[in-house]
């Protein structure tokens, strides 16, 4: 992505060595805010391995206001059968509270779309927990709309333990 200067200053750009510590921060501000403040168990070299390692799986996308990562934008790669093409899905956007209002939730979903209209995916796609009526309201500004037909489905930890050894022969 090429980098772009924001209205008061702010720069939006792809994330970038050195970002992680930043990153970090925004994502638990993301889980306080999500009621969850006991559940990042990322880690600064993580992040570093997942979003700058060998074979990056997942990318993030920062608004940087004076030298600090005032939001954040975490997606990767969906593909779907239907449509034959990849998508973005939008694993966390968050902007610090102190540097609202400034647009940079709004820049930094539309550098996704942007990234959807360059490549040619069909798909900008993302969850948002069904309190959250600060971001309800502003995905509908943006055009979202619901899929009211879909739930989210999840296995983790113990499950997917579970489900893996249906594959591991019987002793």
């Amino acid at each position: 992505m090429t980098p772009r200067t924001l209205a008061d200053g702010a720069i939006l750009r792809a994330a970038r060595p050195g970002d992680e510590a930043g990153i970090l921060a925004r994502i638990q501000d993301l889980a306080l805010y999500e009621r969850e403040p006991d559940a990042v168990a990322n880690t600064v070299d993580a992040l570093s391995a997942t979003l700058f390692g060998a074979q990056p799986r997942a990318f993030t996308h920062v608004v940087e206001r004076e030298g600090r990562i005032a939001g954040i934008a975490i997606w990767f790669l969906t593909y779907s059968t239907w449509t034959g093409t990849h998508g973005i899905w939008l694993e966390d956007l968050y902007v610090e509270e102190a540097s609202r209002s400034h647009g940079y939730g709004k820049a930094l979903i539309a550098s996704l779309a942007a990234e959807c209209v360059e490549r040619g995916y069909a798909r900008l796609e993302w969850t948002v927990l069904d309190w959250n009526e600060p971001a309800l309201q502003f995905y509908r500004s943006l055009g979202a709309t619901p899929m009211s037909d879909w739930t989210t489905q999840r296995l983790a930890g113990d499950g997917v333990a579970a489900l893996a050894a249906v594959l591991d022969p019987a002793p």
